[in-house]
């Protein structure tokens, strides 16, 4: 019997880093020491109070049980003291925020929940690949939004074509930006929500790297800009501010009308969040967020430590404004994948192409800070051994 795959599963796009992951593997296989900086995975682990939360809420049988189809409540009463602490933004529990699998999953829900077959979803070009699959899975077409240097990595509306405007239903942005690792002001989320409510496009703001600003600069929440909750949602994570990327906990919180559909949508899916997982994320946002900020020290001493050794070898590269990322300019004789797979063969240090966050990408490489700092330390003594800057 032959089985033939469903038109929607044909149509996902190619997973661009599988063939970085096969790569790596050969090389590993062979025996040497690789430094890997081209993942997204937090190297540290979950705090320990956040765990023995979990620990205690496994024990209790009210979580043996399937637990409230759309989340528990204590959940979301967190979230919306967390939003109303960290960012001054009020949302209701009840109707503004929807309990998800991960960050990734609420990003694909959006897609699906808003797009019909040949409407059009503005995407940033360089950005995360799983904003292409969630359009595609509801069979939406993309229309590129250029991120480029001398616009800060902010996309330009002005230049979005009249023609593809006029069909877009739905915009992806994220700041703290993967992989540009750059931020962006208030007074650019005022603007996205003017430009929405002038096109008629819901705003998906994708905020996985929130809490991880660095130089005492405290990234903005699109939520915090007037009449956000009009025009759209932001999604959030615990992985990134917790390291609870194995736990698979998400928002999506602020547009009434989205956070519905989004429960409707997974009502028919899931029976919500591991009841235990859900009680110690509670605990993760109301307890003491010491946590947090000792991380994103971390994050800024490692930034600190590795840009200031790319700048002594002459690699010249603007220093990470957030996330645990660093977005370095492809020296001359390169792509972004033939110095990729340079630095994995005579370096064996992993980075990510720039070109797989999209073409806008080409010209860039993407590192990720999730390693020690001796560790990028000697990232940049192999760097500097092969004399690309000399």
């Amino acid at each position: 019997m032959k089985i033939e795959a469903a038109d929607v599963i044909k149509g996902l796009p190619t997973q661009f880093f599988s063939t970085l992951v096969r790569k790596v593997g050969k090389v590993a296989e062979a025996g040497h020491d690789i430094i890997n900086l081209g993942q997204g995975n937090p190297d540290q682990p979950t705090p320990a109070h956040i765990v023995e939360a979990a620990q205690k809420a496994v024990a209790d049988p009210l979580h043996h049980k399937y637990p409230p189809f759309q989340g528990r409540i204590e959940l979301k009463e967190a979230v919306a003291e967390w939003y109303k602490n960290e960012f001054q933004v009020t949302l209701d529990p009840g109707r503004e925020v929807a309990i998800v699998f991960g960050g990734k999953t609420g990003l694909i829900e959006v897609s699906q929940c808003l797009l019909n077959p040949g409407d059009i979803c503005l995407v940033p070009d360089p950005g995360y690949p799983d904003y292409w699959s969630g359009v595609a899975m509801a069979g939406g077409r993309m229309s590129f939004m250029p991120l480029l240097k001398e616009n800060q990595f902010l996309p330009d509306f002005s230049k979005i074509p009249s023609k593809e405007l006029g069909k877009a239903k739905l915009m992806f942005l994220n700041y703290p930006n993967n992989p540009t690792a750059t931020t962006a002001p208030l007074s650019f989320f005022e603007n996205t929500v003017r430009f929405a409510k002038e096109n008629n496009i819901v705003i998906c703001h994708d905020f996985a790297y929130g809490k991880i600003g660095f130089d005492g600069q405290k990234p903005a929440s699109f939520l915090q800009a007037e009449g956000a909750k009009e025009v759209g949602v932001e999604v959030y994570t615990l992985s990134k501010t917790y390291n609870m990327a194995g736990w698979r906990v998400g928002f999506v919180i602020g547009n009434e009308e989205v956070v519905r559909l989004i429960n409707l949508l997974q009502d028919h899916l899931f029976v919500s969040l591991f009841g235990a997982v859900q009680m110690a994320s509670a605990h993760a946002l109301t307890a003491s967020q010491d946590c947090v900020r000792e991380l994103v020290g971390i994050y800024e001493k490692r930034r600190n430590v590795f840009f200031d050794g790319l700048r002594q070898i002459g690699w010249h590269a603007e220093p990470s404004q957030g996330s645990f990322f660093g977005w370095l300019p492809v020296p001359e004789g390169f792509t972004s994948v033939s110095l990729a797979d340079y630095l994995l063969e005579h370096a064996h240090l992993v980075v990510a192409p720039g070109v797989g966050f999209g073409d806008h990408g080409e010209g860039y490489v993407r590192v990720g800070l999730l390693t020690t700092e001796q560790r990028l330390e000697e990232a940049v003594a192999r760097i500097d051994a092969l004399k690309l800057f000399r």
